[in-house]
C-alpha cells in the first residue's frame, strides 16, 4: 500500500522560509513522478514542482520559479520543498504526490495517481 506523508507545514511570518517532506513507502518508486500541489481555500488545486526519482529534471510552476526548490533523498524515500521568501497568497495545504503517467504533464494532476493528506502552510502579512 502506498503512502505518502507529508510533515514540516506551519504558520510563518511573510519573508520566511518552510521546508516540506515527503515520506514515500509502499513501492519501490525508481520511475514514479513526484510532485508537489497546493490548494487554498475556495480555489482550485494547482501545480508547485515535480521531479522524478532518477536524473536531475525539475519542473515549477512560473511564479515558485526562485523562491521554491524541490529535492529529493533516494536513499531516505523522501522528497523536499524549500519554500524561502514566502508570501501570504502562499498559504495552502500542500499536497505531495507520486504517479507514473509518465506520457502526461508533470504539472497536471492527472499524472499522479497517490496522494498524501496534506500539511498545512500558512503565512502571515
Amino acid at each position: 500500500q502506498v503512502q505518502l506523508v507529508e510533515s514540516g507545514g506551519g504558520l510563518v511570518q511573510a519573508g520566511g522560509s518552510l521546508r516540506l517532506s515527503c515520506a514515500a513507502s509502499g513501492r519501490t518508486f525508481n520511475n514514479y513522478l513526484m510532485g508537489w500541489f497546493r490548494q487554498a481555500p475556495g480555489k482550485e488545486r494547482e501545480f508547485v514542482a515535480a521531479l522524478r526519482w532518477t536524473g536531475d529534471t525539475k519542473y515549477y510552476a512560473d511564479s515558485m520559479k526562485g523562491r521554491f526548490t524541490i529535492s529529493r533523498d533516494n536513499a531516505k524515500n523522501t522528497v523536499y520543498l524549500q519554500m524561502n521568501s514566502l508570501k501570504p497568497e502562499d498559504t495552502a495545504v500542500y499536497y505531495c504526490a507520486a504517479g507514473q503517467n509518465s506520457w502526461l504533464s508533470p504539472n497536471t494532476k492527472l499524472a499522479y495517481q497517490y496522494w498524501g493528506q496534506g500539511t498545512q502552510v500558512t503565512v502571515s502579512s
